[in-house]
């Protein structure tokens, strides 16, 4: 076995040796193509923000937990009051309503050269390499000989989630492909990725993905109250008027009356001074309630802390140049070098 082993070295050894000349030319072909080929890719840079949301917990529900514990009983996964939890909060990001949300967010690259909506940043301003442009021309020409399929419009120039079209749709793929989400099951750390060619761009949109992720967490968070809080309201306002109404009619009538002193007239007054008076206890509890329900969207208002923050990146994140040619070199070699001693590891295996 040794003897195998100090053969093969010295096989190896002496097949570079000798055919240095081969290994050199072809490493050198190599250098030449991968440095071209890495150098026509475009760099990206990445930025991340890390958000560490208010966690949820139910006065009430402890303590019926509590007390259904003392009887053997499990209510704690019955208590949670979102539907949403934060593992959901990725599926939310790759959601139409939220990718489309990002088109309107207005992008400036760091040179100033480029300043516009994110939409027609990733659709016209977009660096692609060589080799993606003979595709894109096939792709447009057997388009043209392609059939135009129908699309769905509401009558309407505005964008609309429901019904896409093939370039916007095209936009929030490459939005799915460049903005992600990760959430730690254990710490429940809301980890947002994003990244883009343009070192300012990444971070301005890493800290708008932010902020619309917290609006639309909050904005789920709050429907019931605020739903509430818009019905009471609206009673407040009906039971304001009605109580107008009714002091208006009592002091009309009291005016026109006082020195009249029949018991018709008392009775009138008082009748009209009652339902004054209930007029603006209905007002009264009505603006209670409304007062309660807008301190109710406040408390079920979520809290974020923001762990850390968005920041320009200094270094770009990829591609890896310098890994990328030495693995190529490393294959070329590699490949080189058992051709050229396939014969001998031939009959060695046999």
């Amino acid at each position: 076995m040794e003897e195998n082993r100090e053969f093969n070295l010295k096989l190896v050894i002496e097949r570079v040796r000798r055919d240095r000349k081969d290994f050199l030319k072809l490493m050198a072909a190599a250098f030449v193509v991968a440095s071209l080929l890495i150098i026509s890719v475009p760099r990206y840079y990445r930025c991340e923000v890390l958000l560490a949301p208010e966690t949820t917990t139910s006065t009430m529900g402890g303590s019926l937990s509590s007390l259904a514990s003392s009887f053997g009983l499990d209510l704690s996964n019955n208590m949670t009051p979102d539907a949403i939890y934060p593992e959901l909060y990725p599926d939310l990001m790759e959601s139409r309503d939220f990718q489309t949300s990002l088109f309107d967010v207005r992008v400036k690259t760091i040179d100033g050269e480029i300043e516009t909506d994110y939409y027609t940043y990733l659709k016209d301003h977009q660096k692609q390499p060589w080799w993606n442009y003979p595709k894109k021309w096939i792709g447009g020409l057997f388009h043209m000989f392609q059939r135009e399929e129908p699309t769905y419009s509401d009558g309407s120039n505005k964008l609309n989630p429901f019904a896409l079209t093939k370039d916007q749709n095209q936009i929030c793929d490459v939005i799915s492909s460049k903005v992600g989400c990760h959430v730690d099951t254990k710490t429940y750390v809301i980890t947002i990725n994003v990244e883009d060619q343009d070192k300012l761009i990444c971070a301005t949109l890493a800290d708008t993905v932010r902020v619309k992720l917290q609006y639309h967490i909050t904005q789920y968070r709050t429907n019931k109250a605020r739903t509430d809080m818009e019905y009471y309201k609206e009673l407040t306002e009906i039971a304001k008027q009605e109580y107008d109404e009714a002091k208006r009619k009592y002091s009309q009538f009291s005016d026109s009356n006082q020195d009249v002193v029949l018991t018709s007239y008392q009775t009138e007054i008082e009748d009209l001074s009652n339902d004054m008076q209930l007029k603006f206890n209905n007002y009264s509890t009505m603006n209670t309630q409304y007062e309660i329900a807008k301190a109710k969207v406040q408390e079920r208002t979520p809290a974020f802390t923001i762990v850390q923050g968005a920041s320009i990146p200094v270094k770009p994140a990829g591609p890896k140049r310098m890994l990328f040619v030495i693995a190529i070199l490393f294959l070329t070699f590699t490949i080189t070098l058992v051709w050229k001693i396939r014969k001998e590891l031939m009959e060695q295996f046999k």
